[in-house]
């Protein structure tokens, strides 16, 4: 068994991220969200577009009023009105000033806004009561952003912030990496679907299910490939399939060492070099990492390696390993930078007792909190078997204890493998 630090640098090892020009696309706006830049984005517009005012108040000119007081306030004549939206028409001379609101473009001759609550409205004409400081409350053109200068960076992963920053930028066209396929692929006699009525000795096929949603919330592509039945000729005929169209490949169950566990020696006659074939983790020790060979010249495929997970059948097990195991993997093949690649493991406090027997590196899953400025970790009621996935909803967090220890107690600070629904933000 593989220690699991030393499986996850073989496993990204393996990995080669998608090329910028090879695997990319362009999308529109509307269609960006959770994406990936493929190429860096640049804009034709300042930020902001024009000297603007940042508070409804009075555009003046500085030299008019800086000596301003409640004591001797400075009198000056109104000559426009300037909302948010209007181009102002009039240019401030000496002794002069504009209403203005915020946002509103700043009118020339004008270089400081004056706060309503520092002047008195006198008919067409105000007072202004206390003096500015120098082009106070004026954004100015550019001050945040100037035009054709770098915005966002390849390997932006796209969310609300960003959309708005594209969007104000006026970028409607973007180039992003494609979406990483995974096909999928359940092993097992004993399987039926979730709308197929259930006979002794059978198990409904979770997996499929939550694996293709588990790859959608990771920003990938799901091919589900179905169910397929403990039969070499079968299973080899469902796994040369799935690798043509694929950038990863994940089968559940057939990966241990029971009499019909085939899954390796397929793999070895199809031609992929199996990397790992079991680690010191718990639960999931049966992991299968292999890799095939490129293959050129098919139409629906691509000519890059396509990295194969057999992962454990029991639900528990198989998304724990993809948690901790396939997830840096498809966050490096999908076009994320290096350093969002490895699992993000936070340090809470354990408000429970946990227990490991100490011999692999265990998981236990549940919630993590922040609660008042620090993460705390809630363990899952009920058994934490592999076979359980009922206690598996609602999980945020899967908390390590490491090989050689036995008990973190209730209080104790523990690492927790920060999972939920976030891909790499």
């Amino acid at each position: 068994m593989l220690p699991v630090n030393q499986a996850e640098s073989i496993i990204l090892d393996l990995v080669q991220p998608l090329d910028s020009q090879l695997d990319s696309e362009i999308i529109d706006l509307s269609a960006a969200t959770g994406r990936i830049l493929a190429a860096p984005v640049t804009s034709q517009l300042d930020f902001p577009h024009w000297d603007n005012s940042a508070m409804d108040g009075y555009a003046v000119r500085y030299a008019d009023v800086h000596s301003a007081s409640e004591q001797q306030p400075i009198r000056l004549e109104l000559v426009e009105d300037i909302p948010a939206g209007y181009q102002p028409q009039k240019t401030i001379a000496a002794g002069q000033s504009a209403r203005i609101f915020t946002g509103a473009c700043m009118p020339q001759g004008a270089d400081t806004v004056v706060m309503q609550e520092h002047t008195l409205r006198e008919d067409n004409h105000v007072l202004i009561l206390q003096a500015p400081k120098p082009q106070g409350f004026v954004r100015h053109q550019a001050s945040f952003y100037r035009a054709g200068e770098p915005l966002l960076a390849t390997g932006i992963q796209l969310g609300a912030p960003e959309i708005a920053v594209l969007a104000a930028a006026q970028c409607t066209e973007l180039t992003v990496y494609r979406r990483p396929k995974v096909a999928i692929l359940s092993t097992g006699n004993e399987l039926v679907t979730p709308y197929q009525p259930l006979q002794p000795g059978q198990i409904v096929d979770s997996n499929q299910y939550a694996l293709a949603a588990w790859v959608t919330l990771c920003g990938g592509i799901p091919k589900v490939q179905g169910i397929v039945r403990d039969k070499p000729d079968a299973l080899k005929q469902a796994i040369a399939q799935a690798i043509p169209a694929a950038d990863m490949v994940l089968s559940t169950g057939g990966v241990s060492v029971g009499d019909y566990d085939y899954v390796d020696e397929i793999l070895a006659q199809l031609g992929a070099e199996i990397h790992i074939r079991s680690v010191a983790v718990k639960p999931g020790k049966p992991l299968t990492v292999a890799m095939f060979p490129p293959h050129q010249g098919n139409k629906k495929g691509s000519s890059h390696p396509v990295l194969y997970f057999g992962l454990p059948g029991n639900p528990v097990s198989a998304l724990v390993s993809c948690w901790r195991f396939v997830q840096p993997a498809m966050r490096k093949r999908s076009g994320l930078p290096m350093q969002r690649w490895k699992p993000r493991f936070i340090n809470a406090i354990s408000r429970n007792e946990l227990k490991s027997d100490g011999r692999r590196e265990s998981y236990l899953w549940g919630q993590l909190q922040l609660v008042e400025g620090n993460y705390e970790f809630n363990l899952a009621g009920g058994s934490h078997s592999s076979g359980n996935l009922i206690n598996l909803a609602q999980t945020t967090g899967l908390a390590m204890i490491p090989v050689g220890q036995t008990l973190i107690l209730e209080g104790e600070t523990v690492q927790v493998l920060s999972v939920g629904f976030e891909f790499s933000r």
